[in-house]
């Protein structure tokens, strides 16, 4: 591991973070509270992507350039970072279900009546940002600050360089000021989008919302099934007798409905459609760039999809869902692009996986590809084509998608889902791609969530990790080395401290070390006007 996030970041130009001081009260995107839900915020300017990967495995997550992290013990809803094992992963019924109806419709454009009660919640791996209630106004406070650092950039930055180059100073080596400016960071200014709003069908009881207790099955069906395995086991016996009498092995041969369980999604997904097939599907990855022509071609297209599913599914007016906050909320990404020979071909970044039918983009997952997984951020998609399930459909191909780049990039092994909310039922389906795990919040390790489910039902916020004297390995040890870019300059922050001199600052420095941890602390460069 140690090896593949020194590959994965080598060469990239340091991450530039800007963190907003206090943990105000704003609106509950889930619960609807009007002063419930509180997290911990930073614009990100840039970031490499070794650096987003260790903060979301902290409980951080990106909502175009803006970084939070919810304030778990004191939020409304509780929001735990889920991840899925792809390697692991086996489609359940209903998955299969929604695969097969999209081979149906590809092959002779069969249009289902409608959702299976049984298939989980068309709902993909999306979550409200309801940060933005607060962040919209925190950044017009900042907006000033904002573009005076991008001015400081654009004026000043070859001429700190000379003077970088010619000041010598005679201090001790650990106070010594790292005088490199940095080069080829896109310094961005803007706001976040506004609060995206999630309207999910209300679940059926037993089925499936509450992941603690299985569904309600049928006695006859049970009863039929202990039957058939019955059957299948005696036929076994047979065939094994059989074949040692005649000294001839023999293959055991499983009835259909078993070979019919041991098909991965990569058997639907990659299934050969026939020369005269209704319709033809293909998913393009396209970089999230305006320098790629094939993202650029396809922005409008695009957009005009993202505006029409916003007023459809998310009852947005139309100027909710313009170009601007369109570009600001899935097109803007702090993350720097980088291509490290151990690396997966397609290199580590922000994408678009197009969804192309017929010719037209019909949906678009917006993902971000980072060392040791695929972070799903968002799904958009043709309302028309609501019958396909596109939410459970992308998921599956994106599990799928994380398997194929482990073939060159072997330490890419996961697939995040963004937040599980189990005090919120409409967010649970996350939970039925399994098996996955939950992020302790204190001790930001990794716990299968069969052993989560039963803590939470009996509270909100949860401390996951077993073992009661487990500390967090990755905490705030040394506060002095981490790193702050002040007036064009970069330096350790006990020597900014000397200079500043200012009480109030330590507080919110002190925070957001401990937020980020001692490593990205370090790495990273904390932006102080």
């Amino acid at each position: 591991m140690a090896a593949a996030a020194a590959g994965a970041g080598a060469g990239a130009s340091p991450s530039i973070v800007e963190y907003f001081e206090g943990e105000d009260f704003y609106r509950c995107g889930y619960c609807k509270d009007e002063a419930g839900s509180r997290s911990n915020g930073m614009w990100a300017h840039s970031m490499t992507v070794q650096d987003y990967q260790d903060l979301i495995d902290r409980g951080w997550r990106r909502s175009g350039k803006y970084v939070y992290k919810p304030v778990m013990s004191q939020t409304c809803c509780p929001q735990y970072t889920i991840r899925c094992r792809p390697l692991h992963f086996q489609p359940s019924k209903s998955h299969k279900k929604v695969l097969k109806k999209m081979l149906k419709f590809l092959s002779k454009g069969e249009m289902s009546k409608g959702n299976s009660e049984d298939e989980p919640m068309d709902s993909h791996i999306e979550d409200a940002v309801a940060c933005d209630f607060e962040l919209k106004r925190k950044l017009d406070i900042h907006q000033s600050d904002l573009k005076s650092l991008d001015d400081d950039r654009e004026e000043g930055l070859e001429k700190a360089k000379e003077k970088n180059k010619e000041k010598c100073l005679r201090e001790e080596e650990r106070d010594k000021l790292i005088q490199a400016c940095v080069e080829k960071e896109k310094l961005g200014s803007g706001e976040p989008s506004s609060s995206i709003k999630v309207f999910h069908a209300s679940p059926k009881p037993g089925k499936g919302a509450d992941l603690s207790k299985p569904p309600c099955r049928k006695a006859k069906d049970i009863r039929k099934e202990r039957k058939q395995q019955k059957l299948i086991l005696q036929n076994q016996t047979d065939k094994l007798i059989c074949s040692q009498i005649q000294d001839e092995p023999q293959p055991l041969l499983l009835p259909k409905a078993e070979a019919s369980k041991s098909k991965t999604i990569e058997d639907f997904i990659f299934n050969s459609l026939p020369e005269d097939a209704a319709h033809q599907l293909e998913v393009r990855l396209v970089p999230v760039s305006f320098e790629d022509p094939e993202f650029k071609s396809s922005f409008n297209q695009s957009l005009s999809l993202y505006a029409k599913y916003q007023m459809a599914i998310h009852k947005d007016t139309a100027a909710e869902c313009g170009e601007t906050e369109f570009t600001r909320f899935l097109c803007n990404s702090p993350l720097e692009a980088e291509t490290p020979s151990n690396g997966p071909d397609c290199g580590y970044g922000s994408f678009h996986q197009q969804y192309w039918m017929d010719g037209k983009i019909i949906a678009v997952g917006v993902i971000d590809i980072l060392p040791y997984c695929v972070s799903s951020v968002y799904l958009y998609y043709d309302p028309d084509f609501s019958f396909l399930s596109l939410g459970v459909y992308s998921a599956l191909r994106e599990i799928a998608f994380t398997r194929q780049l482990r073939e060159k990039a072997p330490q890419l092994c996961h697939y995040y889902m963004g937040f599980y909310i189990h005090s919120c039922p409409k967010m649970r389906y996350k939970g039925q791609y399994r098996p996955s795990d939950l992020l302790c919040p204190e001790t930001y390790v990794w716990v299968p969530i069969e052993q989560c489910l039963p803590v939470l039902e009996n509270s909100k916020y949860c401390r996951f990790n077993p073992d009661p004297k487990a500390v967090d390995e990755g905490r705030l040890k040394e506060l002095d080395r981490l790193r702050v870019l002040h007036k064009r300059t970069i330096m350790p922050y006990n020597v900014y401290k000397r200079r500043q001199k200012d009480p109030n600052s330590e507080a919110t420095v002190q925070q957001y070390a401990s937020l980020v941890g001692q490593v990205c602390s370090e790495r990273m460069l904390l932006f102080r006007s």
